[in-house]
């Protein structure tokens, strides 16, 4: 297998990389002008006060020769990485550096129009539950339904030993209806403890597209659960409603980008607003969320979003939003030796508010906002290991994967 050799020693693990200068501890930041002018709903439901952490941070590139990296997953042990890019391939970077050439097997990704005008390709991976016994990963991806139209699928393949390839692919999950807009297509994939996996879709975007939000016979602007193999769980909130699809958890939702679930079993997730309105929800069965009836964001013109309200009886409040918009990328409850005095806080992939957004909580309420590593710009996913660091993912035409570590005194 042909690979592309990174300035990287071989013998080098990935723990012990040579060490960049260590950054300042936190950098400063200034909240900005709003889109909008609503008043929150209850304290600290937007703008936290901001928090400095004590750490100062140590920074490694591995690369800087992957195509719009969606997504990071770490593999087991010393394995090393997958990573999704875009366009529509799948890489194996090792721990030492090394980037795979395009893992076979993958369905054929929707990526029209190419290049940066559109948000469709393919997305996210994770490793399933049981992976180290039947090497199933996970993956989701924009689907192609012919006439330029796409939807957002979700499929898994069984991983080779020697990571060249996927067999027995079979898509688990798949958006309706198909949509003539290459844009939100939600699609993060994370799983519970319990054998289901939860899919996040988006409502492609356009005014009358994203009315669809609010209805249960689309799967526009959900999270939707699935068993693992892509059957419905019975105990799905609208199995029986004839008038909604099995695969709904919630609705109401505008461009999920973000999932994870915390320590807890609690399952989290964030959303992309308009101008201003940008959520963090906690998900539950059956309850709707809101778009795009309330928001507390604008449209891109300055115009009302409906009826320009934020509070409507039946429909939930986040549980944090931010205006301006952080634009948010994937998230990750921080579990790790390496920084403890994060254990439990959201780490967020901004791409308009550069670099990291960590979140601390007080139950289900945040208490405090850090922005963290502002120079690497627009980070689409973050993933922690084994040891407690963590790599971050920026999101350009020459995508970058960095390693970060406390800086010396620190750790």
């Amino acid at each position: 297998m042909q690979k592309r050799k990174l300035f990287i020693s071989t013998a080098t693990a990935l723990t012990s990389l040579a060490i960049a200068p260590a950054l300042a501890q936190s950098q400063t930041h200034e909240w900005g002008a709003r889109s909008a002018s609503f008043e929150p709903a209850f304290e600290n439901q937007t703008r936290a006060p901001l928090e400095q952490s004590e750490y100062g941070f140590a920074t490694r590139s591995l690369t800087e020769e992957l195509e719009h990296p969606w997504a990071v997953e770490a593999l087991p042990g010393e394995a090393g990485l997958l990573v999704t890019e875009r366009p529509g391939r799948l890489r194996h970077v090792s721990l030492q550096g090394e980037i795979s050439e395009p893992i076979a097997g993958l369905p054929e990704i929707f990526n029209e129009p190419a290049g940066n005008s559109t948000q469709a390709g393919l997305l996210d991976v994770k490793i399933g539950p049981n992976f180290d016994s039947d090497r199933w990963v996970y993956f989701t991806y924009a689907k192609g339904m012919g006439d330029g139209m796409s939807v957002t699928a979700a499929a898994r393949g069984k991983l080779s030993e020697d990571m060249t390839e996927l067999t027995e692919v079979e898509d688990i999950f798949v958006q309706t209806p198909p949509s003539p807009a290459a844009m939100h297509y939600g699609s993060r994939i994370v799983f519970d403890d319990e054998g289901h996996a939860f899919i996040t879709t988006g409502e492609h975007f356009t005014v009358e597209e994203r009315k669809k939000a609010q209805d249960l016979g689309t799967h526009y602007g959900k999270v939707v659960r699935v068993n693992l193999d892509g059957s419905v769980p019975e105990d799905n909130p609208f199995v029986g409603d004839e008038d909604a699809l099995d695969e709904i958890w919630s609705y109401g939702h505008r461009n999920v980008q973000g999932a994870g679930f915390r320590a807890d079993g609690t399952l989290f997730t964030i959303e992309h607003g308009p101008a201003g309105g940008d959520e963090v929800n906690i998900p539950e069965p059956g309850l709707n969320y809101g778009w795009p009836v309330i928001s507390y964001g604008v449209n891109y013109d300055g115009s009302d979003v409906t009826e320009g309200i934020a509070v409507q009886d039946g429909m939930e409040q986040p549980v944090y939003y931010w205006d301006p918009v952080i634009a948010p990328g994937d998230m990750v409850f921080y579990q790790g030796d390496m920084f403890p005095e994060w254990q439990g806080d959201m780490l967020i992939g901004g791409l308009v508010a550069p670099g990291i957004v960590r979140l601390e909580w007080d139950g289900d309420r945040v208490a405090a906002e850090e922005r963290v590593l502002t120079q690497y710009g627009r980070v689409r996913d973050i993933e922690v290991l084994e040891d407690g660091s963590f790599i971050l993912a920026t999101d350009y035409r020459a995508g970058e994967l960095v390693h970060v570590t406390p800086s010396d005194g620190d750790s």
